[in-house]
């Protein structure tokens, strides 16, 4: 939606189709669905679409609302049965009608999440120019946004060793799958843009080599996400003004199998062992998160729900001290952008598309995947040095402004002008 709104300021038209529409922005198209057949399926249908809307973004009412698709259409119920991926939502073949006149082109970002049919690529792709933005590896694998250490993405998938790995499947049939994919996107004329170069690599390995790739990674609002003065956003926040304060966020933590909670948590607590008794112990704020406030010694554990808006959250990195960012599986970290933009140092696993965000020894420090002892060291180091913090912080603000929405924007702009001169 940023996009969307930066590109309108600069004079161009421009829409955003989606699976599931919560506002009243004019300019955002919803997706029709098709009427399931029979009139069982439509009432599942009908109950699926009002939950939807009465309660946006509960996650309990996500998964409900799947499942009524699921019972309410006989094809995506056969192909759930099978282990294959859904693409039957026919009312994405409508999307070239959504808006008052056909795009210039068209940019797909995520396209799992039950809204659009991958089979219509092809078509789609004859009709104008298509611009495929990875940000996981979904469209590279059998069935998984991230695949960890396996490798069976690069030949054809089958033998799965995780169905449970979101998108989650049923049945093996992940090499039917990748072969689908394939097939699609052979039979496509598509351009490939990577949030990260690690994603860029690895698209580069799979099906999707014949076709151009860009990297272009996500940028973020500098009016939003800059330094600022830590003892008014712990005032404005009610955050104590004399503990360190570590910040870890995300969607879900201790079930979301991508962040790495108790490679945190363990660092945590060996980093309160560690500190000065003079600094009162440490508070490690969990964003993202349910659950009453844990004490243990010297640490304190405070979970604070889902922040929706920048703004506040923005203020969350500028009243930490260090953000600490745990991870299995990271294609790029935005989050990690946004905590360095705000000035605060990040300490983080070294995985996916970190590595070119954070300038080991400058604007943090990295360490290797599940290490908590390495992440702990890391972290002591800084708390207990502010001079080393405060250094890393004004190079993280350099580093983070890098990553601009200005920058981002106009590289895709740029892109896009290429792409249709080329198309004719």
């Amino acid at each position: 939606m940023r996009l969307v709104e930066e590109y309108r300021r600069r004079g161009h038209d421009s829409w955003l189709a989606v699976g599931r529409k919560y506002g009243v922005d004019p300019d955002v198209l919803e997706i029709p669905v098709a009427p399931a057949p029979g009139a069982a399926g439509r009432l599942l249908q009908g109950l699926a679409t009002g939950l939807r809307r009465r309660f946006s973004g509960n996650s309990v009412v996500r998964a409900l609302e799947r499942r009524s698709l699921q019972i309410a259409d006989p094809e995506r119920r056969r192909a759930w049965w099978r282990g294959h991926e859904v693409f039957h939502f026919p009312g994405s073949r409508q999307l070239l009608q959504l808006s008052p006149r056909v795009p210039d082109i068209v940019h797909c970002h995520n396209l799992h999440g039950w809204y659009f049919d991958l089979t219509f690529l092809p078509e789609l792709s004859r009709q104008v120019p298509v611009v495929l933005n990875l940000r996981d590896a979904w469209l590279l694998t059998g069935h998984c946004a991230h695949f960890f250490n396996c490798e069976r993405w690069k030949h054809g998938c089958g033998q799965c060793p995780d169905l449970q790995t979101y998108p989650a499947i049923r049945r093996d049939a992940t090499a039917a799958n990748w072969q689908r994919k394939a097939e699609i996107y052979a039979a496509s004329r598509l351009y490939v843009t990577t949030i990260s170069q690690w994603l860029a690599d690895c698209v580069r390995e799979s099906m999707l080599k014949p076709m151009e790739c860009r990297v272009i990674p996500n940028g973020i609002d500098l009016d939003v996400f800059r330094p600022g003065d830590k003892v008014q956003a712990r005032q404005a926040l009610d955050l104590p003004l004399d503990r360190r304060i570590v910040l870890f966020a995300g969607t879900g933590l201790r079930q979301n199998p991508f962040k790495d909670y108790s490679t945190a948590r363990r660092a945590m607590a060996l980093a309160a062992a560690r500190a000065s008794a003079a600094d009162g112990g440490l508070l490690f704020l969990c964003l993202g998160s349910h659950g009453q406030t844990e004490v243990d010694g010297p640490l304190t554990v405070r979970h604070v729900p889902f922040v929706r808006s920048p703004q506040r959250m923005a203020e969350y990195y500028r009243a930490a001290d260090v953000y600490l960012h745990a991870a299995r599986a990271e294609a790029f970290g935005k989050a990690v952008t946004e905590a360095m933009a705000c000035g605060t140092p990040v300490v983080a696993s070294r995985v996916g598309g970190i590595p070119e965000q954070v300038v080991d020894g400058q604007t943090g420090f990295l360490v290797p995947v599940g290490d908590g002892d390495a992440m702990a060291e890391r972290l002591t180091g800084l708390l207990a040095d502010p001079g080393l913090r405060a250094e890393a912080g004004w190079r993280a603000a350099q580093r983070g402004a890098t990553f601009s929405l200005t920058r981002q924007v106009d590289s895709f702009l740029a892109w896009y002008e290429e792409i249709i001169d080329l198309c004719g």
